[in-house]
């Protein structure tokens, strides 16, 4: 019986499994990477094993939530203080992201859709990278998109027991880092959509969802650190304006030509104007695509504030952790595609007149897509030669690290990409002919 049940599982789940193992490969080809930041930040998650608190130099404790320098701590601990035994950790949440971003997809569209959005954000070298650096970044998405996924379930199922999980996993990825925030974002719009019919039920879960978070914040900032209940204001990314730079209004978009890349932007564009076909057909898809879009725009609206409004100068230089957590609704947005495209074309009359045009639109956009996630592969193998990296803004501006030597021999890294790069792609194509065999037989029948 138990032989019976690994079998049916492995079954259902073996496309899942190889697209995890691919990122696995393909990230561990590439680093460790490191910079300024990941040196800082090893130093305090080091602190944290030698004197308890994480300071980023002797003395000073590090002026960034602490959650995921202790989390970091531990495994160093265990494997030993060595700055690529910390970036295990981080690739193992990178791992974790990958998975939740296909739970989100499955959620929001079904299965082959959120292992399509998996596969490309697998393939993202912007996500590859910072998950081969020791930032926290990873970290905190990782808890984000967790805290997101329960929190989605809580609002649906109008459960208290849910809010507060979510509310305990929204408050370990806010006092890992300020980003978390943005998570607010899809969690409001969906909340709004679901809310309870019970006033009383739904004031008691938002008590219930925020109620972590600030005791956790209280206990850090005024009990253990003493650094003060309002100290996340000062820091140090609030304190550091424009340095003779006039950034253009659209930087952000320059960024994004590059990091996702200007296929994927207009895949997702498509796949936005699709949106407004698809709510005649399925208020489902439109919905959560209207959540992703929200996502993007809400979290690239405060870094655009941040720039052009207040004159901060490290949201400027580095859109690459700001924005960060925008990245899995972007790869949500434009994988959603695919459903859009099988609606089309099991939902439009063959004689109406939109039908070639919707089902081009579609064609067009899965094109660019999958032409999007080749460049990513280059890119990827590219990088596997290349000792230094820079997301760049505009001109100058960007954000680089230094690749360190990696755990592989240089002239085995190729081939070993290339075996993450197959298992991922592999998966992919298996899950969705796999899908359309058993569609096709369950039509006959």
């Amino acid at each position: 019986m138990a032989l019976t049940n690994l079998t049916t599982f492995l079954k259902e789940n073996y496309a899942l499994f190889g697209v995890l193992l691919g990122y696995a490969i393909v990230s561990i080809s590439l680093g460790p990477y490191s910079n300024f930041d990941t040196q800082t930040e090893y130093a305090a998650a080091s602190s944290v094993v030698e004197m308890g608190l994480p300071y980023a130099t002797p003395g000073n404790l590090i002026n960034q939530p602490p959650i995921g320098f202790y989390i970091d701590a531990v495994f160093l601990k265990i494997f030993g203080l060595s700055y690529a035994a910390g970036v295990a950790v981080i690739t193992l949440f990178g791992v974790g992201c990958v998975f939740l971003v296909y739970k989100l997809g499955k959620t929001f569209y079904g299965k082959r859709t959120g292992l399509f959005s998996a596969g490309i954000f697998a393939l993202t070298p912007w996500h590859v990278v910072i998950s081969r650096s020791f930032l926290i970044d990873t970290q905190c998405l990782f808890f984000s998109l967790f805290s997101l996924f329960i929190g989605i379930w809580a609002i649906r199922k109008a459960s208290l027991k849910l809010a507060l999980a979510s509310g305990l996993l929204f408050g370990v990825a806010l006092l890992t880092k300020l980003f978390a925030i943005f998570t607010l974002i899809p969690m409001a719009v969906i909340f709004a959509y679901y809310a309870p019919k019970s006033l009383k039920r739904g004031l008691s879960q938002i008590v219930l969802f925020a109620l972590p978070s600030l005791i956790m914040h209280y206990l850090w900032y005024e009990v253990i650190s003493r650094l003060g209940f309002f100290s996340i204001f000062t820091h140090t990314d609030f304190l550091s304006f424009n340095q003779g730079a006039t950034p253009s209004p659209f930087f952000l978009i320059r960024f994004f030509i590059d990091n996702p890349g200007s296929l994927f932007l207009l895949a997702t564009i498509i796949s936005v104007s699709l949106s407004l076909w698809v709510r005649e057909h399925s208020t489902k898809i439109a919905f959560f695509d209207f959540v992703c879009l929200a996502t993007i725009l809400g979290t690239a609206i405060v870094n655009i504030f941040l720039v052009l409004n207040l004159g901060l100068w490290v949201p400027y230089v580095d859109p690459v952790k700001y924005d960060y957590q925008l990245l899995p609704a972007f790869c949500l947005l434009a994988a959603s595609l695919a459903p859009k495209a099988y609606l089309a074309a099991k939902t439009v009359p063959h004689e109406a007149k939109r039908r070639k045009l919707i089902l081009a639109a579609a064609a067009i956009g899965l094109t660019l897509l999958a032409g999007s996630v080749l460049l990513n592969m280059q890119t990827l193998q590219t990088l596997t030669t290349q000792e230094y990296i820079v997301f760049r803004v505009e001109g100058d501006v960007g954000f680089s690290f230094v690749r360190l030597a990696p755990t592989i021999a240089q002239h085995y890294l190729s081939a070993f990409q290339g075996l993450g790069f197959v298992l991922i792609v592999a998966s992919l194509v298996l899950a969705n002919r796999d899908a359309f065999l058993m569609s096709k037989k369950k039509h006959e029948s």
